[in-house]
């Protein structure tokens, strides 16, 4: 009988870990755009690592990182993405962070049918697969930087 629960129990569980968080408050409303709070700091970050560089990534990563918090637990992926670009070193580990973060983001976005703010658009490089938010009607690769700026399309 004991092992009968026990599998019960997990199977509860498994299936309310795959349940979708809990709204809370500060939840934005379908068809909003996404807050600023998070997308400023993020673009900050996305210029930088097109430009090949790591200046100020962890201090913007920490700002989404504190600003997530405030939106509770639906946005959980985009705080932990964002804390551990907080940690980020050199522009390789920063980047691959970097990805992390804009697919928690984007999925969040998704998720709740959130709109990019005014000006701000959503690319993807063809190549990697990888996406990120970006201001501008020029694709700016913060996966590849100038090397590759032209890898991507706007969704």
């Amino acid at each position: 009988m004991k092992k009968a629960l026990t599998a019960v129990s997990l199977a509860q569980l498994f299936m309310a870990g795959c349940m979708p968080a809990p709204a809370t408050s500060n939840t934005p409303a379908g068809g909003s755009p996404m807050p600023s709070s998070i997308v400023d700091p993020y673009l900050k970050i996305q210029t930088t690592l097109f430009n090949d560089s790591v200046d100020n990534v962890r201090a913007n990563a920490g700002n989404i990182a504190t600003a997530a918090t405030t939106l509770g637990s639906p946005a959980f992926k985009i705080d932990t993405a964002a804390a551990q670009l907080t940690s980020a070193g050199e522009l390789p580990d920063a980047r691959e962070k970097f990805a992390r973060l804009s697919e928690a983001l984007i999925t969040y976005m998704d998720g709740l049918h959130l709109t990019p703010p005014a000006g701000v658009r959503i690319a993807q490089c063809g190549t990697t697969r990888l996406q990120w938010l970006q201001e501008g009607d020029s694709i700016a690769n913060p996966y590849e930087g100038p090397t590759g700026p032209a890898c991507g399309t706007f969704r």
